[in-house]
C-alpha cells in the first residue's frame, strides 16, 4: 500500500510541476509573442482555466505528501518527504499571497476594461510563478530521491 502512496504522489507533483513549468517557459513564450489583445485574452482565459483546476491539485499533492509521511514516518526517505512537504507548503502559500491575487485580476480583464498596467502585473505574476516553478521542482526531486 505504502509504495502505491509513493508513485501516485511522485506522479500526481510529477505532472504539476510538468504543468507549471509549460506554461512557465513554453505558453507564456508563445502568449508574449502574440498581438496585444490576443496576448491579454490568452492569459485571461488561462488564468480562469488553470485557475479552477491549480488550487485543488497543489492541495491533493501537499495532502498525498502528508500521507506518505505518515505513513513511512520511522523509515528511511522520511525526511525528504517531509522536506518536500515543505516545500509545497511554501508553494501553496506563495500562490495564494502573490500569484491569485493577481490571477484573480486578470481573468476578468478584456481588452475594454484591462488596467494601464496590465503589462507589468502579468510581468509581476511571471516572476512569482517563476520562483513557485523552482520550489515545486525542489520538491519533486525531494520525492524523486525519497523513492530511492
Amino acid at each position: 500500500m505504502l509504495n502505491a502512496l509513493q508513485v501516485l504522489t511522485t506522479v500526481v507533483v510529477g505532472v504539476m510541476v510538468g504543468v507549471e513549468f509549460s506554461v512557465a517557459f513554453v505558453m507564456n513564450p508563445i502568449l508574449n509573442a502574440l498581438p496585444e489583445d490576443s496576448r491579454q485574452l490568452g492569459n485571461s482565459h488561462g488564468g480562469r482555466m488553470l485557475g479552477a483546476v491549480m488550487p485543488v491539485w497543489y492541495i491533493t499533492s501537499l495532502l498525498l505528501v502528508a500521507a506518505w509521511a505518515a505513513a513511512a514516518w520511522h523509515s528511511p526517505g522520511t525526511g525528504l518527504v517531509v522536506a518536500a512537504g515543505a516545500l509545497l507548503l511554501v508553494s501553496v502559500i506563495m500562490s495564494v499571497l502573490l500569484l491569485v491575487p493577481i490571477n484573480n485580476r486578470g481573468k476578468t480583464w478584456t481588452p475594454e476594461n484591462r488596467p494601464a498596467d496590465w503589462k507589468e502585473q502579468l510581468n509581476r505574476w511571471n516572476r512569482y510563478h517563476y520562483a513557485r516553478v523552482a520550489v515545486i521542482i525542489g520538491a519533486f526531486a525531494l520525492l524523486a530521491a525519497a523513492l530511492t
